[in-house]
């Protein structure tokens, strides 16, 4: 990859840095839960909610249904305007603050965790929504947001802080191929993920069993 920086301008020509909030079309924090919603889960029945910590490696990756919350169905009707689609992007915005993800056709009509925010982006814009998610996971944007949390008690980050986070932006063309390149390597990174997470589980069964002599370690 060639280096387009020079010494008068750190960024290639036709590459302006805009605000986020001049690039989004709404944004939106998760609704709160109420207590009686609090043991339902995904296998119950309902419409799954996205916690802050399935957000990982710019997917939503969630664990078996039985461990995925879930909202009833007749007051998820009342929740619409919370409701995920495709394109749209997650933030962690209380406690482990930072973390986002691109929502894909898997999580659409899903809700989210009042930790979080969801940015929607216009029809057409400035800025896509693979390379704007790709944008705020990199180390620019990630010290960006620490710097604007450090020192409270519990981390938190409001959307009227977040829309003065400066993106820049490549042209169209250049930030899909970004996106696309990124999101290659974020499917690897999942895949790898998944592998040792199996192989993890697989190595203490096999210890359990070892050790209480339900297997021999002889060949």
């Amino acid at each position: 990859m060639t280096d387009r920086r020079t010494e008068e301008s750190p960024l290639p020509s036709g590459w302006p840095i805009c605000l986020l909030k001049d690039l989004w079309a709404s944004v939106q924090a998760g609704p709160s839960r109420r207590p009686e919603d609090k043991d339902l889960t995904r296998a119950d029945g309902g419409v799954p909610v996205v916690l802050p910590r399935d957000l990982r490696g710019l997917r939503i990756v969630t664990g078996e249904p039985w461990d995925v919350p879930a909202i009833p169905w007749d007051r998820a009707r009342t929740l619409a305007k919370y409701e995920l689609a495709e394109g749209d992007i997650l933030l962690t915005r209380t406690g482990t603050v930072g973390p986002c993800a691109l929502v894909t056709e898997e999580h659409t009509g899903w809700l989210f965790h009042p930790n979080l925010v969801r940015l929607r982006l216009p029809g057409t814009g400035l800025v896509g929504a693979a390379y704007l998610a790709a944008y705020l996971s990199a180390t620019t944007a990630q010290d960006w947001i620490r710097t604007r949390t450090a020192g409270s008690v519990i981390p938190s980050l409001s959307i009227r802080t977040l829309g003065e986070l400066p993106v820049v932006l490549p042209p169209l063309a250049e930030q899909e191929a970004i996106g696309a390149t990124l999101a290659a390597l974020d499917d690897k990174i999942q895949v790898y993920s998944e592998i040792t997470r199996a192989t993890r589980a697989y190595r203490t069964v096999l210890a359990d069993a070892l050790m209480n002599g339900v297997l021999s370690a002889d060949p």
